[in-house]
């Protein structure tokens, strides 16, 4: 029996959950919300006291390892780096757009595809896309979705299963393609099965030199007074 505390952090949502083995025990999120770093020990606190689970009692960590915000995704790691240095516990991650376009698979289905998104800010997402057996046609790029054709990966008659806080924006671009409208934004809950499976199967990452998938540097701009 395995008790795993996930850690979801790589976007505006900041989301903590508890699962027994493959199964999810509670889970709480904060929708759009940029207090990562204010709330995050504070809902793990919270949910393991309502789940009557210590600290003492829980097998691993795991965390959602982007792509997405690059200071949100450094909070959530970090939050896990501390229980695991601290526990000696296993830390997984898990692909950020992986457990999106997991949480909405649907088993033989066929001629259908799982396009989970993140919002890259402007006309940009993250996407991954995976087709009706959840093998991944591509990974972790970053679209620019003025200059993307889906077509060329799904055809015209295929359905596509949209998920992610960019599944709006892309939706809008790509008028010829049959969208799924499932909109399912990130969650520590989309991490329970995956992190689960990896548990099993002893798939840990090395604390002291995990990274999450960033995909590109942080956006930083500078004042004014400095630019004189």
């Amino acid at each position: 029996m395995a008790f795993i505390l996930h850690i979801e952090s790589a976007t505006e949502n900041c989301s903590v959950a508890v699962s027994k083995d493959n199964e999810i025990i509670s889970v709480i999120t904060e929708n759009n919300t940029l207090r990562h770093s204010e709330i995050i020990t504070i809902l793990i606190e919270k949910i393991l006291f309502e789940s009557g689970i210590k600290y003492k009692d829980l097998s691993a960590v795991s965390i959602s390892a982007g792509p997405g915000s690059y200071t949100s995704l450094r909070v959530g790691t970090s939050a896990a780096k501390a229980i695991c240095y601290a526990l000696d516990l296993p830390l997984i991650s898990v692909n950020t757009l992986y457990s999106l376009g997991f949480k909405t698979f649907i088993p033989k289905s066929e001629n259908s595809y799982f396009f989970p998104v993140i919002d890259a800010r402007r006309m940009e997402v993250y996407g991954s896309l995976f087709d009706s057996m959840m093998t991944p046609l591509f990974e972790n790029l970053p679209i620019i979705l003025d200059d993307f054709d889906i077509l060329k990966y799904t055809g015209k008659n295929s359905t596509v299963f949209l998920s992610g806080n960019g599944a709006e924006k892309t939706k809008k671009i790509f008028t010829e393609t049959s969208f799924i409208n499932t909109y399912l934004k990130c969650s520590a809950e989309n991490l329970v099965l995956p992190a689960y499976l990896k548990f099993e199967n002893n798939e840990f990452e090395d604390i002291a030199y995990f990274s999450p998938n960033y995909i590109k540097p942080p956006n930083i701009t500078l004042p004014k007074s400095k630019l004189l």
